[in-house]
Protein backbone atom coordinates (compact mmCIF):
# COMPACT_ATOMS: atom_id res chain seq x y z
CA UNK A 1 0.00 0.00 0.00
CA UNK A 2 1.27 3.45 -0.81
CA UNK A 3 1.50 5.00 2.66
CA UNK A 4 1.99 8.44 1.16
CA UNK A 5 -1.62 8.42 -0.01
CA UNK A 6 -4.02 8.26 2.92
CA UNK A 7 -7.30 6.38 2.46
CA UNK A 8 -10.47 8.33 3.08
CA UNK A 9 -12.07 8.47 6.53
CA UNK A 10 -15.05 6.23 5.65
CA UNK A 11 -12.73 3.49 4.39
CA UNK A 12 -10.57 3.72 7.51
CA UNK A 13 -13.69 3.53 9.69
CA UNK A 14 -14.76 0.32 7.94
CA UNK A 15 -11.27 -1.19 8.24
CA UNK A 16 -11.08 -0.26 11.93
CA UNK A 17 -14.07 -2.52 12.66
CA UNK A 18 -12.63 -5.66 11.03
CA UNK A 19 -12.31 -8.71 13.30
CA UNK A 20 -12.39 -11.31 10.50
CA UNK A 21 -10.74 -11.28 7.08
CA UNK A 22 -12.05 -13.83 4.59
CA UNK A 23 -10.09 -14.55 1.44
CA UNK A 24 -10.81 -16.31 -1.82
CA UNK A 25 -7.90 -18.40 -3.13
CA UNK A 26 -7.68 -18.43 -6.94
CA UNK A 27 -7.19 -14.88 -8.16
CA UNK A 28 -6.67 -13.48 -4.65
CA UNK A 29 -4.06 -15.53 -2.80
CA UNK A 30 -2.80 -16.75 -6.19
CA UNK A 31 -2.67 -15.14 -9.62
CA UNK A 32 -5.54 -17.39 -10.71
CA UNK A 33 -3.50 -19.70 -12.90
CA UNK A 34 -3.66 -23.45 -12.27
CA UNK A 35 -0.66 -25.68 -12.92
CA UNK A 36 -0.99 -29.46 -13.36
CA UNK A 37 1.82 -31.96 -13.76
CA UNK A 38 1.62 -35.05 -15.99
CA UNK A 39 -0.10 -36.98 -13.19
CA UNK A 40 -2.77 -34.31 -12.70
CA UNK A 41 -1.31 -32.96 -9.47
CA UNK A 42 -2.04 -29.29 -8.99
CA UNK A 43 0.39 -26.61 -7.88
CA UNK A 44 -0.09 -22.92 -7.18
CA UNK A 45 2.19 -20.01 -6.36
CA UNK A 46 1.53 -17.93 -3.23
CA UNK A 47 3.24 -14.63 -2.47
CA UNK A 48 5.31 -14.66 0.72
CA UNK A 49 4.39 -11.05 1.53
CA UNK A 50 0.69 -11.95 1.51
CA UNK A 51 1.49 -14.68 4.02
CA UNK A 52 3.39 -12.29 6.27
CA UNK A 53 0.48 -9.84 6.17
CA UNK A 54 -1.85 -12.62 7.29
CA UNK A 55 0.50 -13.51 10.15
CA UNK A 56 0.57 -9.85 11.23
CA UNK A 57 -3.24 -9.74 11.36
CA UNK A 58 -3.29 -12.91 13.44
CA UNK A 59 -0.79 -11.40 15.89
CA UNK A 60 -3.31 -8.62 16.51
CA UNK A 61 -6.11 -11.18 17.05
CA UNK A 62 -7.83 -10.68 13.72
CA UNK A 63 -9.16 -14.02 12.50
CA UNK A 64 -8.40 -15.04 8.91
CA UNK A 65 -10.47 -17.58 6.98
CA UNK A 66 -10.64 -18.92 3.42
CA UNK A 67 -13.74 -19.59 1.34
CA UNK A 68 -13.10 -21.02 -2.11
CA UNK A 69 -15.24 -22.62 -4.81
CA UNK A 70 -12.61 -25.20 -5.71
CA UNK A 71 -11.15 -27.98 -3.61
CA UNK A 72 -7.36 -27.86 -3.58
CA UNK A 73 -4.92 -29.78 -1.37
CA UNK A 74 -2.39 -27.04 -2.17
CA UNK A 75 -4.69 -24.33 -0.79
CA UNK A 76 -5.36 -26.42 2.32
CA UNK A 77 -1.63 -26.89 2.85
CA UNK A 78 -0.94 -23.15 2.51
CA UNK A 79 -3.78 -22.27 4.87
CA UNK A 80 -2.45 -24.73 7.44
CA UNK A 81 1.07 -23.34 6.95
CA UNK A 82 -0.25 -19.85 7.78
CA UNK A 83 -2.24 -21.00 10.82
CA UNK A 84 -5.61 -20.43 9.13
CA UNK A 85 -7.95 -22.81 10.92
CA UNK A 86 -11.15 -22.03 9.07
CA UNK A 87 -11.00 -23.08 5.43
CA UNK A 88 -14.10 -23.81 3.40
CA UNK A 89 -13.41 -25.51 0.07
CA UNK A 90 -15.69 -26.68 -2.73
CA UNK A 91 -18.26 -23.97 -1.96
CA UNK A 92 -20.46 -23.45 -4.99
CA UNK A 93 -22.54 -21.14 -2.76
CA UNK A 94 -19.98 -19.15 -0.80
CA UNK A 95 -22.78 -17.29 1.00
CA UNK A 96 -23.66 -20.42 3.01
CA UNK A 97 -20.10 -20.79 4.27
CA UNK A 98 -20.00 -17.06 5.05
CA UNK A 99 -23.16 -17.24 7.14
CA UNK A 100 -21.90 -20.33 8.99
CA UNK A 101 -18.57 -18.64 9.73
CA UNK A 102 -20.20 -15.45 10.97
CA UNK A 103 -22.48 -17.38 13.32
CA UNK A 104 -19.62 -19.55 14.61
CA UNK A 105 -17.57 -16.47 15.48
CA UNK A 106 -20.51 -14.37 16.71
CA UNK A 107 -19.80 -11.51 14.32
CA UNK A 108 -22.00 -9.17 12.33
CA UNK A 109 -21.34 -8.08 8.75
CA UNK A 110 -19.63 -4.84 9.81
CA UNK A 111 -16.83 -6.81 11.51
CA UNK A 112 -15.97 -8.75 8.35
CA UNK A 113 -13.69 -7.91 5.42
CA UNK A 114 -13.65 -10.04 2.29
CA UNK A 115 -11.37 -10.05 -0.74
CA UNK A 116 -12.72 -11.67 -3.88
CA UNK A 117 -11.98 -11.32 -7.56
CA UNK A 118 -14.85 -12.80 -9.55
CA UNK A 119 -18.64 -12.90 -9.92
CA UNK A 120 -19.02 -15.84 -7.52
CA UNK A 121 -17.74 -13.53 -4.76
CA UNK A 122 -20.43 -10.86 -5.22
CA UNK A 123 -22.98 -12.33 -2.77
CA UNK A 124 -20.47 -12.00 0.08
CA UNK A 125 -18.98 -8.73 -1.14
CA UNK A 126 -22.42 -7.09 -1.00
CA UNK A 127 -22.87 -8.10 2.66
CA UNK A 128 -19.55 -7.46 4.42
CA UNK A 129 -18.48 -4.29 6.17
CA UNK A 130 -15.32 -4.01 4.05
CA UNK A 131 -15.60 -5.38 0.51
CA UNK A 132 -12.26 -5.52 -1.33
CA UNK A 133 -10.73 -6.84 -4.53
CA UNK A 134 -7.30 -7.18 -6.12
CA UNK A 135 -6.35 -4.78 -8.91
CA UNK A 136 -7.07 -7.40 -11.60
CA UNK A 137 -10.51 -8.44 -10.35
CA UNK A 138 -13.37 -8.81 -12.81
CA UNK A 139 -14.64 -5.30 -13.69
CA UNK A 140 -18.10 -6.02 -12.23
CA UNK A 141 -16.45 -6.86 -8.92
CA UNK A 142 -14.23 -3.77 -9.01
CA UNK A 143 -17.32 -1.58 -9.41
CA UNK A 144 -18.96 -3.00 -6.29
CA UNK A 145 -16.23 -2.97 -3.65
CA UNK A 146 -15.25 -0.36 -1.06
CA UNK A 147 -11.56 -0.66 -1.91
CA UNK A 148 -9.42 -2.19 -4.64
CA UNK A 149 -5.70 -2.85 -4.16
CA UNK A 150 -3.00 -1.50 -6.43
CA UNK A 151 -1.52 -5.03 -6.56
CA UNK A 152 -2.82 -8.00 -8.53
CA UNK A 153 -4.06 -11.26 -7.03
CA UNK A 154 -1.18 -13.46 -5.91
CA UNK A 155 1.17 -10.49 -6.23
CA UNK A 156 0.71 -8.66 -2.92
CA UNK A 157 -2.98 -7.64 -2.96
CA UNK A 158 -3.68 -9.44 0.32
CA UNK A 159 -0.66 -7.84 1.99
CA UNK A 160 -1.88 -4.42 0.92
CA UNK A 161 -5.27 -5.13 2.50
CA UNK A 162 -3.68 -6.42 5.71
CA UNK A 163 -1.66 -3.23 6.01
CA UNK A 164 -4.77 -1.09 5.45
CA UNK A 165 -6.56 -2.90 8.29
CA UNK A 166 -3.55 -2.69 10.62
CA UNK A 167 -3.12 1.02 9.88
CA UNK A 168 -6.81 1.76 10.45
CA UNK A 169 -6.69 -0.06 13.77
CA UNK A 170 -3.59 1.83 14.90
CA UNK A 171 -1.24 -1.17 14.99
CA UNK A 172 1.07 -0.14 12.15
CA UNK A 173 3.44 2.11 14.17
CA UNK A 174 4.15 -0.73 16.63
CA UNK A 175 4.82 -3.11 13.75
CA UNK A 176 7.31 -0.67 12.22
CA UNK A 177 9.09 -0.15 15.54
CA UNK A 178 9.37 -3.89 16.06
CA UNK A 179 10.59 -4.47 12.50
CA UNK A 180 14.29 -3.62 12.38
CA UNK A 181 13.91 -0.71 14.75
CA UNK A 182 12.16 1.50 12.19
CA UNK A 183 10.58 4.72 13.42
CA UNK A 184 6.80 5.02 13.08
Amino acid sequence: MNTCMLPDAALLQRAAQVRLLILDVDGVLTDGRLFFDDDGRESKAFHVRDGYGIKLLQEWHIEVAVITARYSPTAAYRAHDLGIKRIYQGCSDKNLAYTELKIALGLDDAAVAYMGDDLIDLPILTRVGLATAPADAHPEVGCRVHWQSAQRGGRGAVRELCELILQAQGHWPAILVRSAGAEP
